[in-house]
């Protein structure tokens, strides 16, 4: 979909009407009265759901990063407007979606994030001044108002397109268990910018994040903030993009979001190209959107071909039996058995069925020992750096480590469970695809909704003994050294407390204190890993749980999705049979009549058929172009 386009100081775009998709949309109206006409409304509701995806496509770009390192403000500096709140001690706690609207309004989700995915979640309107009172950590504390998401519609024109900016909490260190859950919202995702600032290089967490977005999420993209703070942003950002080419040649766009909004309130050119800000938008542009275009572009002539086949079908089967009454009774065979064919397409002993219910059911299996395994090795980690010494003392440095090595493992798994959805969702379309070429396919692969949150790690006794406790085990181990010798020496006539039995007591009462230090160092011992089993149990069971149902889902979506078109294929021979049963005991006047109508009816189809243009071909992505260059 070819598009003339300006970029203006203040982030706004001018653009030439958009001549392919206003074709594309008319062609579909026209289609959808024609199959309408003939009683198909399913292919008339197909054709409607790709026009609604054509003119308002959702585009969806995630801003993810640590705490303070500048997400909110980019948005901001990118739609020229204090779209999320920012501040130096304000962090966002809740994620909030910045996409077009005629007029400026805010919302907010409330609920229960288990009620959210469900559906049942309260959409609430509120002041937008009123905004950081919800999403940020000063307004809203741990999202104590239970806050699943916020919605801000401004009158942008480089959101007008469809594309809708979702700033994410800050994740506290992109190894922690908030990581899981945004890892999990990227599979949804068009693309991710992955912001840092310029005070220094990727950290090893960063580079891990990376990695894995770029395995979960088509586009990826690093964005090297606050370079107006910084004067070494340049040996930053080389020293960066070292990490980005062995990550996987990632695109990095150095920017100053407050040069971006000075110049836009300065209307100064010179000023927005050195805020760094030109580059980020035309990759936005050219990358995401544009790509974006295309995929429902070519969705939607997918759905065209399809939906014009199979009403080819049903006419020119009845014209055939009109025209050629004599080999009415074959076609009636050959669609008969086509029939029983697409019946045996739409059966649950289908190859793709099978297929699907079978990957699905290994997919959990291995999903589930692969969790399982990774997180036994975090577990006998933990347990032989526990044995080395005592754990109460670092308990606290000894649950961070854990949260970080569980979140690692738990991200890894679930990376591995994305990529293994979408090639099952691809060998089950290939699979339908060899039954009927003409039916299109998708990716199912892509589910929204995050991972469930497990307990904290259990606090463990640190094990410090103050200076009474100390003194009452000494004196009690004391006690009976002192009586025992004491009682011994009465016989030759000394007195029970002795220089003797003293210096006994205190080697007793020292021997006491050891074996009751040891024992308390088992104690502790033994409780931090029983603490650790525990957790590891509680995050097998809520993350087990969370990759089985998205994993259910997938296996639905699929299941859907071809079943319908499966079934429309099967109402369009049925349609054709039963046209060409009709046509063999018309009578000839109608017969003439019938045959004006049907004929009309064809060229309308031909006709639009003619219109429709050729499938565009996908762009290459950067890391591509880049390779293709090198060859």
């Amino acid at each position: 979909m070819q598009e003339s386009t300006t970029i203006d100081v203040d982030g706004t775009e001018s653009s030439s009407t958009d001549l392919a998709t206003t074709e594309l949309t008319g062609i579909a109206r026209r289609l959808g009265e024609l199959a309408a006409d003939n009683g198909r409304s399913d292919l008339a509701a197909r054709l409607d759901q790709a026009s609604e995806r054509l003119i308002d496509p959702d585009v969806r770009v995630i801003v993810v990063g640590e705490f303070k390192q500048g997400k909110s403000k980019l948005i901001n500096a990118l739609v020229n407007a204090p779209a999320c709140p920012v501040d130096d001690d304000v962090a966002t706690s809740v994620p909030t979606s910045v996409a077009y609207a005629e007029e400026a309004s805010a919302w907010i989700l409330v609920g229960e994030a288990e009620h959210a995915q469900a559906g049942s979640a309260e959409r609430r309107q509120i002041p937008l001044p009123d905004l950081p009172q919800y999403v940020s950590e000063r307004g809203n504390p741990g999202n104590e108002r239970k806050i699943v998401s916020a919605e801000v519609l401004l009158p942008r024109e480089i959101l007008r397109g469809g594309l809708r900016l979702i700033d994410s909490p800050g994740v506290g260190g992109l190894d922690s268990s908030n990581a899981v859950a945004t890892l999990s919202a990227l599979s949804s995702a068009h693309a991710v910018l992955l912001v840092s600032d310029a005070s220094q290089e990727y950290t090893e967490p960063e580079v891990q994040f990376l990695k894995h977005a770029m395995r979960v999420s088509p586009n990826v993209a690093a964005v090297l903030a606050k370079t107006d703070l910084y004067p070494q942003w340049r040996q930053i950002e080389q020293i960066d993009r070292r990490h980005l080419e062995v990550a996987g040649d990632v695109p990095i766009f150095s920017v100053s979001s407050d040069l971006r909004l000075l110049a836009a309130e300065l209307r100064d050119r010179e000023l927005n190209e050195e805020s760094g800000f030109p580059a980020l938008v035309a990759h936005l542009r050219r990358e995401v959107l544009e790509r974006a275009e295309l995929i429902h572009e070519r969705s939607a002539i997918h759905d065209l071909a399809s939906v014009a086949d199979q009403l080819a079908i049903s006419l020119r089967t009845e014209l055939n039996a009109i025209l050629h009454p004599e080999d009415t009774p074959r076609m009636i065979a050959d669609l008969e058995a086509a029939k029983e064919r697409a019946d045996e397409f739409r059966s649950r002993s289908a190859r793709w069925q099978v297929t699907l219910t079978d990957g699905i059911a290994d997919l959990i299996a291995d999903m589930e020992h692969d969790l399982r395994d990774r997180l036994r090795k975090v577990q006998r980690e933990a347990e032989s750096s526990i044995d080395e010494g005592d754990p109460g003392p670092i308990w606290d440095q000894i649950t961070e480590w854990l949260d970080q090595r569980v979140a690692a493992a738990v991200s890894e798994t679930f990376v591995w469970t994305d990529e293994r959805s979408r090639w099952l969702s691809e060998e089950v379309s290939d699979l339908f695809s060899e039954g009927e070429s003409a039916l299109p396919a998708i990716r199912v692969g892509d589910t929204d909704g995050v991972l469930d949150p497990v307990e904290q790690i259990a606090g463990l006794d640190p094990g410090h003994l103050g200076a009474g406790e100390k003194i009452y085990i000494g004196v009690k181990g004391s006690y009976g050294g002192v009586l025992m010798v004491g009682l011994a020496t009465g016989l030759i006539g000394l007195s029970l407390i002795n220089p003797l039995s003293l210096l006994a007591g205190v080697l007793v009462g020292r021997r006491a204190f050891r074996e009751d230090m040891t024992a308390r160092l088992s104690r502790r011992q033994h409780e931090a890993k029983q603490l650790v089993r525990r957790y590891i149990d509680e995050v097998i069971f809520q993350v087990g749980k969370q990759l089985r149902d998205r994993l259910r889902l997938v296996q639905r979506s699929a299941r859907d999705h071809f079943g319908s078109m499966a079934e429309e294929l099967h109402k369009s021979l049925s349609d054709a049979i039963d046209g060409a049963k009709r046509s063999a005991g018309v009578f000839t006047a109608r017969r003439e009549e019938r045959l004006k109508e049907l004929q009309g009816q064809l060229k309308r189809l031909e006709a639009l058929q003619l219109e429709m243009p050729a499938l565009p071909a996908l762009p290459a992505r950067p890391a591509e172009r880049q390779k293709a260059l090198k060859r």
